[in-house]
């Protein structure tokens, strides 16, 4: 990879990252399990030929495939290419930090936040095995999360995984990782799928009080509520190919978090947690001032009272994540509120902006003021996830 020359509307502006994903190496819970549960924790088994993680033994939680669509020369594949694509052919910088930080500097990235892809984006995909290995299993995560934040040099930001399913350990799980220096949650974004509250109901109070007091955003990625990807094949035409398929599904995705950020705010528990921040990551920005518009508009028709409008809500407490809107988006973020957008690519998944991903969006940033584009692209997500400058304010004197 070759170094990137920033835009000059983005020189001076420090860029984080607020969406990437980081690929699990087939040892990180083995290298790290004690004998009585070695066997037990995710592992990646090569059985009838083909390699897939397991967990409890022989329990089958996929291909052992990458979810990085990054070869190892830099090229980007398309379509369904990465279930093929194993951890020896893909770039470096998908699971070593040493080579994602140089990625970062070369494209002009301070800081990034990162997210897991095995377990899903809410840590839903462990919920076949018993409640002693899925929290074993969610430990030995956050200590690899808190070794990876390390050893990035504080550029690297992993979100905290939550054993959700339990709400007494979860909090216990966030006080541990916030005094390791893991900055954010990443929560199941439908729990009720499962069996358990949803998350406007009292249940999920204690969480909600830690994370107000330390001060832990919550973020909900798309898809952090399913147990699979199949989404990717439904919907379209039975005519289309992989690549259709691919552009298909990701195009849909964002508006899962329509529903998402539509039943959080429909169930107003947010007006009684006021310190709380909920990001909605993955999911673009411009369709979310209709949204809200739609809320209020339904909410009044109903007689349904509240005390703080939709949109008050959105700008008192709630983040959004774009890569790739253009059309309308300093409005819309105006509209919405400046300190509530953060940007992102969603390195190195399928939809990521890649390669060039400052230059694709450099048009967006022209339409907004110098002071606009600092906190959209970067001073946001500084302030939002409480991120630690020094590992980075040399960039941009040097950008």
């Amino acid at each position: 990879m070759n170094a990137m020359v920033k835009p000059e509307n983005l020189q001076n502006v420090h860029v984080v990252d607020a969406d990437t994903h980081v690929t699990e190496v087939h040892d990180l819970w083995t290298s790290r399990a004690s004998a009585k549960y070695k066997d037990r924790v995710p592992q990646v088994k090569n059985v009838d030929g083909e390699l897939a993680w397991y967990i409890d033994g022989d329990y089958r939680m996929g291909p052992a495939m990458t979810s990085c669509c990054i070869r190892k020369d830099g090229s980007k594949g398309f379509g369904f290419d990465l279930t093929r694509m194993g951890i020896d052919d893909v770039y470096e910088g998908a699971f070593d930090m040493k080579a994602r930080v140089a990625y970062m500097d070369e494209v002009g990235f301070s800081a990034q936040i990162a997210y897991p892809n095995l377990l899903g984006f809410g840590n839903q995909k462990s919920m076949k095995v018993d409640p002693e290995l899925r929290l074993v299993t969610t430990q030995i995560f956050n200590d690899a999360s808190a070794e990876m934040q390390a050893e990035s040099g504080n550029r690297v930001f992993p979100m905290i995984l939550l054993p959700w399913w339990d709400v007494d350990a979860s909090v216990k799980e966030a006080e541990r990782c916030h005094a390791m220096g893991l900055r954010g949650i990443n929560l199941n974004s439908d729990p009720q799928i499962q069996g358990y509250p949803d998350l406007g109901q009292e249940h999920w109070n204690p969480l909600w009080e830690v994370c107000s007091a330390l001060d832990l955003p919550i973020n909900f990625h798309i898809g952090g509520g399913m147990e699979n990807s199949g989404w990717y094949g439904q919907g379209g035409w039975d005519t289309d190919d992989h690549r259709l398929k691919m552009a298909f599904g990701s195009s849909q995705m964002p508006l899962t978090n329509y529903r998402v950020l539509s039943n959080i705010i429909l169930s107003r528990f947010l007006e009684r947690w006021p310190k709380l921040k909920i990001v909605s990551v993955e999911s673009g920005v411009t369709w979310i001032p209709f949204m809200l518009e739609s809320l209020e508009y339904q909410m009044q028709d109903q007689e349904i009272k509240y005390e703080i409008s939709p949109l008050e809500i959105f700008r008192r407490q709630i983040y959004a994540c774009f890569w790739y809107d253009k059309v309308m988006l300093p409005e819309a973020a105006r509209h919405l509120g400046i300190d509530n957008i953060l940007y992102e690519t969603d390195f190195p998944h399928p939809t990521c902006a890649y390669p060039n991903a400052l230059e694709r969006i450099s048009s967006s940033a022209t339409g907004f003021t110098p002071e606009e584009r600092a906190k959209v692209f970067g001073d946001n997500a500084i302030k939002l996830y409480n991120l630690p400058t020094a590992g980075f304010d040399n960039m941009r004197k040097a950008a």
